[in-house]
């Protein structure tokens, strides 16, 4: 199967940092965007520019993400999330991330992803729950 998804496709979301998407172990003055909402919001951002160019019944799952978290963005302000396609290879697909806010780059990374049919990925989820259940491992 051949995606209709080329290199150098890209997206931008801007997404507001509030107070979910911080940590809150520096106290209120200490409150910034965290690492884990950061990976979030740039694997879901990778997800949906994908996701434009599938059919109906498939979608793509997370397999690698590797994000450095470079500097801080306080609760309240926004950051721009830009990813691009820098490889399709059957159904891997690379992406380059770049997280800035209005001051400066806040992270940058990779992200791939696996485009899956949907009701096939639900059955093996479902067989392994069952598994799971049988207490077969």
């Amino acid at each position: 199967m051949e995606l209709d998804l080329k290199p150098g496709e890209s997206a931008t979301e801007t997404v507001l940092v509030d107070r979910e998407r911080t940590i809150g172990f520096m106290g209120e003055a200490g409150r910034v965007y965290s690492t884990p909402s950061m990976v979030s919001d740039v694997e879901y951002a990778c997800l949906r520019l994908i996701q434009k160019h599938l059919p109906e019944g498939q979608s793509s799952v997370g397999g690698h993400v590797a994000v450095d978290h470079l500097a801080p963005t306080p609760l309240g302000a926004r950051v721009r999330i830009s990813v691009t396609v820098t490889a399709v290879d059957g159904r891997r697909v690379t992406l380059d991330a770049r997280v800035h806010d209005a001051i400066e780059l806040v992270g940058s990374g990779t992200h791939v992803r696996h485009v899956v049919d949907i009701a096939r990925q639900i059955r093996r989820i479902e067989d392994k729950s069952r598994r799971l259940a049988e207490g077969d491992v």
